[in-house]
C-alpha cells in the first residue's frame, strides 16, 4: 500500500510524498521522469517485495501536489530526499531515477555521501556543460528544439510551451511493447503531471540545461547506470560520459531498447542494489 503525505517546507510551500513503507526493509528513493508525478514504479512492486525494499518518493515541486519552485536546480533533489527521510526517519537509504529522474539521483549521491548507500540511473542525461560531450547528438528532433528553447532562458522556454508544438519522442517498437505492457503505468503518472500545466517540465528542462550544482565525480557510492542503445531522448553518449566520470560507476548497455523498454532491466538493477548495501 501507497501513504502519500504533504509535508510543510515552511512560507507556504508544500512538498508531496509517497511511501510504501516497512521500517525493517532497505528504503529506496525513486526518482521520477519528465513530466511525470512522483508516485513509485508499480511495476517494480513485486521484485521490491521479494528483495525488501521499500519505496520513498517525492512529486517535483510544480508537479503533483508540490509547490513550484522556480529556478530549482538539479542539486536541489538532494535536501528534498534529506528532508522527507528525516521526516519518516531514515537515516540511510538508496536512490534510483529513470530518464530525468537519473540526474536527480546522481544528486543525491553526491550531496549526501555519509546518506546514500547506492545509485541507480537509468536512461538519464548527462550535465549539459560536461567536458568533451556533444550534448544534442543523437537526440531526436523534438528533444533538441525543447532544450535548445530552453537554454536560451524561461521565457523563450515558456513560449515554447504555449505555442501549441507537439512533442514526438520517437518511442521504438521495443519502447512501444514496454508501454503497451507493463510499464503502461507511465500512463497513470505522465496525465496527472500535466493537468495543472507545463510548470514543472519547464523547471525541469531549465534545470537540465544550466550547472547541476554538484559534479557526477562526486558520487562516492557504487552507481549502476542503465542505457539503451537506440534511446533518442538521453542517447547512449550520456551514460558513456556519466560511466567515465563517476569514480565507482558500472555502465549496463542494451544494444536493442529505448528509453522506456530499457527498464525491462530494471528488476535485475534491483537485484544489483541490494547486493551491494548488503
Amino acid at each position: 500500500m501507497v501513504t502519500e503525505t504533504d509535508l510543510s517546507l515552511g512560507n507556504g510551500r508544500t512538498l508531496h510524498f509517497y511511501d510504501t513503507g516497512g521500517d525493517d526493509r532497505l528504503a529506496v528513493f525513486w526518482h521520477h521522469g519528465t513530466p511525470n508525478i512522483g508516485a513509485p514504479p508499480a511495476p517494480l512492486f513485486d521484485a521490491a517485495d521479494r528483495l525488501g525494499i521499500r519505496w520513498v518518493s517525492y512529486d517535483r515541486p510544480g508537479y503533483g501536489g508540490s509547490t513550484p519552485a522556480p529556478g530549482r536546480d538539479i542539486a536541489s533533489a538532494a535536501g528534498y530526499v534529506a528532508t522527507v527521510a528525516d521526516a519518516l526517519g531514515i537515516d540511510r537509504f538508496a536512490v534510483m531515477g529513470h530518464s530525468g529522474g537519473g540526474p536527480h539521483a546522481l544528486a543525491c549521491g553526491a550531496l549526501l555521501p555519509d546518506r546514500v548507500l547506492a545509485v541507480v540511473a537509468g536512461a538519464g542525461m548527462a550535465p549539459y556543460d560536461g567536458e568533451g560531450l556533444d550534448w544534442f547528438a543523437g537526440m531526436i528532433p523534438s528533444g533538441v528544439a525543447s532544450l535548445r528553447a530552453a537554454a536560451a532562458g524561461r521565457e523563450a522556454k515558456e513560449r515554447f510551451e504555449t505555442s501549441g508544438v507537439e512533442y514526438d519522442p520517437e518511442f521504438t517498437p521495443a519502447d512501444l511493447a514496454a508501454l503497451n505492457g507493463e510499464w503502461s503505468w507511465f500512463g497513470s503518472v505522465v496525465g496527472p503531471a500535466t493537468q495543472g500545466g507545463p510548470g514543472g517540465l519547464i523547471d525541469d528542462d531549465l534545470a537540465y540545461v544550466s550547472p547541476w550544482g554538484l559534479d557526477p565525480a562526486q558520487v562516492t557510492a557504487p552507481v549502476l547506470l542503465l542505457h539503451g542503445g537506440r534511446d533518442g531522448i538521453a542517447p547512449l553518449s550520456h551514460g558513456e560520459w556519466l560511466s567515465r566520470r563517476c569514480p565507482a560507476a558500472e555502465l549496463r548497455c542494451y544494444p536493442d531498447d529505448g528509453h522506456i523498454s530499457v527498464l525491462r532491466h530494471a528488476g535485475a538493477a534491483l537485484e544489483w542494489l541490494r547486493r551491494h548495501v548488503d
